[in-house]
């Protein structure tokens, strides 16, 4: 960072920020007639999407799957689902929650149909960025529907 004199007055240049420099910084102008003036600027710096790792999830017939994405970038990126080439929208047990920084499908009802590989897109004005995660069934052990059996044990006395 350097301050430079331009005209009459001075500016602050940062070359080669990075996203951990944004923040606040403050301006003060001082002499020897009045008190020092100061003054806070806000700086953003834009960066691109970077996806957070997703995982793999495994999920029974029947059941509901949720697939999570997040990602970091500012502005804050816009979240699009595909479903291999095909890209998702809701509707027929297929729900998309986009908040800030992250997205969640929810895949209501599993058939057979909807095993695959998803892929998440995150995009901004600055660039995009992808990630994707197999669904897989999960198989799941049989569920018992009728009342166990009792057993009885009959002995005679004195034998």
């Amino acid at each position: 960072m350097t301050a430079k004199k331009y005209d009459s007055s001075e500016y602050l240049n940062i070359t080669g920020i990075t996203r951990d420099q944004s923040g606040d910084y403050e301006c003060s102008a001082l002499n020897d007639i009045a008190f020092p003036d100061t003054k806070t600027v806000r700086v953003t710096v834009n960066f691109a999407p970077s996806i957070h790792e997703m995982k793999s999830h495994g999920v029974g017939l029947g059941r509901t799957a949720l697939l999570r994405c997040e990602a970091a970038a500012v502005p804050v990126p816009i979240f699009e689902w595909y479903k291999g080439e095909k890209r998702i929208i809701k509707g027929q047990g297929i729900d998309i929650k986009n908040l800030s920084s992250r997205s969640v499908l929810t895949v209501n009802n599993m058939t057979e149909d909807r095993y695959g590989n998803y892929t998440c897109v995150a995009t901004n004005k600055i660039g995009s960025a992808n990630a994707s995660v197999p669904l897989i069934r999960k198989y799941l052990p049989p569920v018992l529907t009728s009342a166990p059996l009792r057993c009885l044990h009959m002995h005679k006395e004195g034998t």
